[in-house]
């Protein structure tokens, strides 16, 4: 049976470092050529005139015809403004050097995978200023700087506009990979990030708009775009900028409006609420005001105390002044008729007074005298002291003279000892010797302790091999009981068909904590086969590289394990795959009834138990959810059922198929690969491996019995060390002996040599104790003058003291004369005022009585005041005329009792009245203001949503019929490209009454029985979605504002027919007249495509044939050898 050979499909990577370091990219348009380029040979005339191709194919096409040919076409049709001119890139991503002339109309960029085709959508993008998460590829710029060099560079030539620009702006962005840095200029002179970005929006070009731009990795996110940022996208994409600015304003003015509309309902729920319990607590405000004008009334006759007291004041002030006026003049008349009596007493008592004085001064001088006294004897007492001072100096000084004579005597014996030791000879000493013997002795341990580290190396070097043989047989005797073990047996398993793989599975179990989830070993370690009777079936469905993959959850666990075992580590053979899903995206290609009519007894996924990321990883390889296992053969019904059934692969019996088919050749083009299935070798259960288990233990035996032999080393160099050590000890005892005995020798000798210089100093300190001695004689005598002097002194005092004694017996004397003529007046006094006391004590009870009537006047006339003064003040803190009125009122001669009468009156008025709530009256007037606040509150509230109400009004009859009209025409030419290829599809615009939830909606039906239904990714493939986003996008190329737009890979996953009507119906919007710059990247393209006229196809290639200069590369003689090769065919 005829058989393809089965080829593992390369990763499609445009940032693949392994491309060579020259790429060319061929600007060409069939029938008109960007621009020509000279031959090799130097002439610029097309190699061949063949017609299989047509002209624009050549590197050179034929530039010669002048009326009507390609150059008459070029100098009509040209670049919009803002679309792109030329792109050049250097160092950059895969390119080395590469320069791009776009067409004006439809650019082919097409190419295998791998060459570089979306590394131009980058350049575009991070060119025009934009960064890259509009990409969703690397993170840093600087990543995008080509592997081993430092610096990358874009130019990017933009067609200028006639008003604003006299030559075609162009913009250069340098990359620098330190420093993840760039630099920008604008027609060669630097320029900020903010002026290019500013340049490109001038030109409507909205790189961040997924309707303008849409890279590979941005394909996925434009399919999720939610309806409502759809219509964003699309006004911002074809839409002016005033309609967009509407919309704003629109969904602003709602969301105020909302606000408000919230807040006018709950002040109107509260305004009615609140007038609700107004009007239930009316009748008891009315009821307590009266109870308040009760209490007011009383409140106002309390106050109005004062009033009736200070009338009573009053008139007691006038009674009691009359009173006191009567009694002092009676107090006038009575001591005008006893003043004769009283004048002789008043004499007699002056005269008291004046000896009284006399008595004071006489005994003020005998406390002067007797003060004078003391003071003497307090002086004699001080002398006395001073006296006693003397003598202890004097005792002081004859005691340290004492002191210094024994000094002297000491000094001069201490003179006497060093004369005689200056007349013994020095002691003799060889220091030569001494340090001869000295350094004998440190060569010798020098020696010793050389030996001794030679001996304590090799004790470390027995020690090390201990160690590292104990290691041994530890990890010998791991892999002993391993052995025994089903994980030990697959580990050694994994190490004989891989040791690095073994090596990086070891390190990764021991660093599991450096990964953001768990990191799965290999199939041989993680996964088992259920039953071994399908073990050769199963694993024969694996090449090596499956078993030994590592499987990781996350991106960035990849490339921490990437670094790790390709960088640090150095590993070969290492294989990794990234798996972000389970296994619920593997489902069979067949029910299970299907799959037991096609012979099978299950899927080979059910054959196989581990972890659901490790069998997921399998399933994206292997297709093992697809693939039927049976043991037996199946008959050859089930295999022509089988070439016709969704199945492509099966294992039954001993061999395994797979079938190849080519829809795009007919529904006949299949090819089917039969393979032999080998023995299972990895999946299979063995006993232990005898002769590995003996040889393991015959090294532990070898091992231990180089142990014990290397201890026995070790205890003999143990007591060489002693005795190495002792002998050691016994040089260094003598050395120190010598040194010892050589510093009492030299210290003997320097004492000798120091005796003259102690001999001066005992001399200077023999004088100066002489010269001490004449010193404390002359202070012996001074203090014995002073003595003297002290003495003659103290007798003087002693006479003044006797002086003094004197003058105070005179003094007391004299005293008690006047003391005896006091007491003479002092009885005389006594007998004359007895002789009066009848008429002072009647003088003296008169004016008691007039005192205490000037007292009680006073007292009423203070109260009075008092009153008046709290009878001004009320008047002053009058609540108004009111309250004055009320006062003025009080009858004039009422008293305080009938005021209080009036008080109680009030009162039991009071207690008539129910008191009810306390705090109803302020709650009332309170919640009036309230009431008052919230009416003026919500009729602002309505003013402002009834000015809402007509501002989005305004805008919306501005807004709404130019986005109907917008859609409308997306909608035609949407609905156009499906009648194209025999489906439906319209778009419309959905209207909510928030502005914010309007969206696009886009309908669509690929089959005649279904119903037009919403585009989501949930009904429809991704085949039909990405049909219904090319044609939605080219249903804005007419429309679209931005001078150019860019779509990268969308017919992956298309199939050929949709692929084919959808290339013909992008043809044919694309290049018609006054459209906008169209660049549709692609790895593929079916045969015998629509081409026009206006197309132009920009063919990457790239290699290790590619010439390090991209200008040396003639496509026209590439394309000249290919038409002498088909027409030779």
């Amino acid at each position: 049976m005829p058989h393809r050979r089965r080829k593992t499909p390369e990763p499609e990577d445009d940032n693949d470092d392994s491309s060579s370091s020259g790429a060319t990219a061929s600007s060409h348009r069939f029938g008109l050529n960007k621009r020509a380029r000279i031959n090799i040979n130097g002439d610029a005339s097309p190699r061949s005139s063949s017609p299989l191709l047509p002209d624009g194919y050549l590197a050179k096409p034929n530039t010669s015809t002048k009326n009507g040919g390609s150059g008459a076409r070029r100098e009509v049709e040209k670049h919009q403004p803002g679309s792109i001119v030329r792109v050049k890139l250097t160092n950059f991503v895969t390119y080395t050097s590469a320069e791009f002339f776009p067409g004006p109309s439809l650019n082919m960029v097409i190419g295998p995978n791998g060459t570089g085709k979306s590394t131009l959508v980058c350049a575009i993008c991070l060119g025009m200023g934009w960064g890259t998460q509009q990409l969703g590829r690397a993170k840093d710029v600087s990543e995008f700087v080509k592997h081993g060099c430092q610096e990358a560079s874009i130019e990017i030539e933009l067609a200028a506009d006639p008003e604003r620009h006299t030559a075609n702006p162009v913009i250069r962005r340098n990359i620098k990979r330190e420093g993840n840095k760039s630099q920008f200029f604008i027609a060669g002179k630097v320029a900020t990030q903010k002026l290019v970005l500013d340049l490109a929006r001038s030109f409507s070009i909205q790189i961040d708009n997924l309707c303008q731009f849409l890279p590979q990795d941005k394909v996925c996110e434009f399919a999720a775009l939610s309806p409502v940022e759809l219509l964003h996208s699309t006004q911002q994409a074809a839409a002016p900028a005033e309609m967009i600015e509407w919309h704003s304003n629109l969904k602003d003015l709602r969301r105020e409006q909302k606000v408000v509309q919230a807040h006018l309902a709950g002040g109107k729920e509260n305004l009615a609420s609140l007038e609700s319990r107004h009007q239930m607590q009316r009748a008891d405000v009315e009821r307590l005001k009266e109870r308040a004008a009760i209490q007011e009334r009383l409140r106002l006759l309390q106050k109005a105390r004062p009033f009736a007291k200070y009338r009573e004041a009053r008139n007691r002030h006038t009674e009691a002044k009359k009173t006191k006026k009567n009694a002092q003049a009676a107090l006038k008349e009575l001591e005008k008729e006893v003043e004769p009596s009283l004048r002789a007493v008043n004499a007699k008592e002056e005269y008291l007074k004046l000896v009284n004085e006399a008595v004071k001064d006489r005994k003020r001088a005998v406390d002067r005298a007797e003060a004078t006294a003391d003071n003497l004897v307090t002086k004699q007492r001080g002398m006395d002291d001073k006296l006693k001072d003397l003598d202890m100096s004097l005792d002081a000084e004859k005691n340290g003279d004492k002191t210094r004579k024994r000094d002297l005597g000491r000094v001069e014996a201490i003179m006497t000892s060093y004369k005689r030791q200056m007349d013994v000879e020095p002691v003799e000493i060889d220091v030569a010797s001494y340090n001869e013997h000295r350094r004998e002795k440190e060569r010798a341990m020098a020696e010793l302790r050389m030996k001794r580290d030679a001996v304590k190396e090799s004790e470390n070097t027995i020690g090390n091999r201990v160690r590292d043989n104990t290691e041994k047989i530890e990890r010998a005797r791991i892999e002993l009981d391993s052995l025994e073990s089903q994980a030990g047996q697959q580990g050694n398993k994994l190490r004989q068909i891989s040791r690095d793989t073994a090596i990086a599975w070891d390190w990764i179990q021991n660093h599991q904590d450096m990964f953001e989830k768990q990191v799965y070993g290999p199939p041989i370690m993680e996964c088992s086969v259920n039953d071994q009777n399908y073990v050769d079936a199963i694993e024969g469905l694996f090449q090596n590289n499956d078993l030994l993959a590592f499987t990781c959850q996350t991106r960035n666990d990849f490339k921490t394990l990437q670094q790790q075992l390709y960088g640090a580590m150095k590993l070969g053979e290492i294989v990794l795959h990234t798996v972000s899903s389970g296994l619920e995206r593997f489902k069979p290609p067949a029910s299970e009834a299907e799959m037991r009519r096609y012979g099978f007894e299950g899927w080979a996924i059910d054959y196989i138990s581990g972890p659901e990321p490790v069998l997921a990883m399998l399933c994206g390889e292997s297709r093992l959810n697809q693939t039927g296992v049976v043991l037996r053969d199946i008959s050859d019904q089930q295999y022509s059922a089988l070439e016709d059934s969704p199945i492509s692969s099966w294992v039954t019996g001993k061999q395994s198929y797979q079938i190849t088919r080519r829809r795009e050749y007919g529904p006949g083009a299949t090819s089917t690969r039969v393979r032999n299935l080998k023995k299972a070798y990895v999946w299979t259960t063995q006993t232990v491996d005898p002769s590995a288990k003996r040889d393991l233990q015959d090294n532990i035996r070898g091992w231990n019995d180089e142990i014990n032999d290397l201890k026995q080393q070790a205890n003999d160099v143990k007591l060489q060390l002693q005795a190495l050590g002792n002998e050691f000890n016994d040089l260094k005892t003598e050395k120190e002996r010598l040194e010892s005995e050589k510093a009492d020798k030299q210290k003997a000798n320097a004492e000798l040599r120091a005796l003259p210089t102690k001999l001066e100093q005992q001399e200077e300190k023999l004088a100066q104790l002489k010269i001490a001695g004449e010193a404390v004689r002359e202070r012996i005598e001074q203090i014995e003058e002073e003595k003297d002097n002290l003495v003659l002194e103290k007798g003087q005092v002693a006479l003044d003291y006797a002086d003094a004694v004197g003058v105070f017996r005179q003094a007391h004397m004299e005293l008690l004369q006047a003391e005896h003529v006091l007491i003479e007046a002092t009885s005389d006094v006594q007998v004359l005022q007895e002789r009066k006391g009848a008429v002072k004590e009647m003088l003296e009870a008169k004016r008691r009585e007039v005192t205490q009537i000037e007292r009680d006047f006073a007292s009423l006339n203070n109260t009075a005041k008092e009153l008046l003064l709290q009878c001004r003040k009320l008047l002053e803190e009058a609540e108004g005329t009111i309250v004055n009125d009320f006062y003025s009122s009080l009858p004039e001669g009422q008293t305080s009792d009938e005021l209080e009468t009036e008080i109680e009156s009030e009162k039991a008025r009071l207690e008539l009245v129910h008191e009810g709530n306390p705090h109803a009256l302020q709650e009332y007037e309170a919640r009036q203001i309230k009431i008052d606040k919230l009416q003026e509150k919500v009729q602002a509230a309505e003013s402002k949503l009834e000015d809402f109400a007509s501002s989005i009004n305004e805008i919306r009859e501005l807004w709404e019929p130019r986005l109907d009209e917008l859609v409308k025409k997306i909608s035609d030419a949407f609905s156009i490209s499906f009648e194209q290829i025999g489906c439906a599809g319209q778009v419309d615009v959905y209207k909510d009454e928030d502005f914010d939830q309007w969206a696009i909606q886009i309908q669509v039906k690929f089959r005649e029985h279904e119903q037009l239904s919403i585009l989501d990714s949930h009904r429809q493939s991704g085949g039909e979605r990405a049909v219904s986003t090319i044609f939605y996008l080219m249903a804005l190329q007419s429309l679209a504002r931005a001078p150019f737009r860019v779509v990268d890979e969308i017919n992956q996953g298309m199939d050929p027919r949709n692929e084919r009507m959808v290339h013909e119906r992008m043809v044919n919007i694309a290049c018609q007249e006054n459209t906008s710059q169209y660049f549709l990247i692609t790895p593929k393209l079916l045969h015998d495509l629509k081409y026009h006229p206006r197309m132009t196809i920009q063919c990457i290639a790239s290699g290790e044939y590619m010439p390090k200069n991209y200008q040396d590369l003639d496509f026209g003689r590439c394309v000249d050898i290919m038409r002498r090769v088909k027409a030779a065919g």
